[in-house]
C-alpha cells in the first residue's frame, strides 16, 4: 500500500525490513525524477518528491515495490561490513550483565560475536538502529534517560544496539565507547552506517 505523507511525500508500506532495504536500493540506483529524500524504515519507505508528478511517482513506486517483493529478488545491495572498535567500559555494563544473568565478560563476548545489520536511521542524524542483537542482551531502556550521552557511546536497548553519532540525551544502556566517528557532515554519505550495512563490534584496549 502507498499512502500520502504530508504535502510532498509518499509512504510505501513494505511489511518487512528486508523489502524496505531492497526498495531503498532500487530507488537509489535509478532515482525517479523529483525525488529529494528516501527514508527506509522497519516496514516502510518514505519518498519525498516536491518536484514530481504524484500519479507518475505512485506508479513508479508501485512497480519498484513489486520488484522488491518478488521471490528470488536477492539482497538489497552489495554487502558492506564495518568493524567498530569498542572500549568496553560503559557505565551500564555491570547492570546489563546482572539483568542478563551474565558476567560483564560474557556480555562483551555476546556483543562482539554476532554480525548486526543497520536497519534504519532515526532519533538523530546518523543514529543507526542495529538489528540482530543476541537475545540474551535484550534489556529494557533506562527508567530515567540521561540528559547527555557522549558521541561514540555504544549502547543497547530492547532488540537493538547503536553508536551515538553525537552528544545527546539518551535512555539506552551504555556498554562502552568507540573512537570511530559514525557521523561526518563532510563525508558522502555523512552517515557511516547506512541501511543494510553489516556491523561487527571489536573489543579493543583503552
Amino acid at each position: 500500500m502507498i499512502r500520502r505523507a504530508g504535502e510532498h511525500g509518499l509512504l510505501v508500506e513494505t511489511g518487512a525490513l528486508e523489502i524496505s532495504h531492497r526498495l531503498d536500493a532500487l530507488l537509489r540506483a535509478d532515482r525517479p525524477a523529483g525525488v529529494t529524500e528516501i527514508v527506509p524504515g522497519p516496514a516502510t519507505v518514505l519518498v519525498v518528491a516536491p518536484g514530481a508528478d504524484p500519479a507518475r511517482l505512485r506508479s513508479s513506486l508501485s512497480l519498484l515495490a513489486r520488484t522488491a517483493r518478488a521471490p528470488g529478488a536477492g539482497t538489497a545491495a552489495p554487502e558492506r561490513t564495518v568493524t567498530i572498535p569498542v572500549i568496553y567500559d560503559g557505565a551500564d555494563l555491570a547492570e546489563v550483565a546482572a539483568l542478563a544473568g551474565l558476567t560483564p565478560e560474557e556480555v562483551v563476548e555476546r556483543h562482539t560475536r554476532r554480525e548486526l545489520v543497520a536497519g534504519w536511521l532515526g532519533f538523530a542524524p546518523g543514529f543507526a538502529y542495529l538489528t540482530g542483537l543476541d537475545p540474551a542482551l535484550h534489556v529494557p531502556r533506562l527508567a530515567t534517560p540521561r540528559t547527555s550521552v557522549p558521541a561514540g557511546a555504544v549502547a543497547i536497548a530492547g532488540p537493538y544496539s547503536a553508536v551515538y553519532p553525537s552528544a545527546s540525551p539518551g535512555g539506552w544502556r551504555l556498554l562502552g565507547r568507540s573512537p570511530l566517528p559514525v557521523w561526518d557532515v563532510t563525508a558522502d554519505p555523512p552517515a557511516l552506517l547506512t541501511p543494510g550495512t553489516r556491523v561487527r563490534f571489536q573489543a579493543v584496549p583503552e
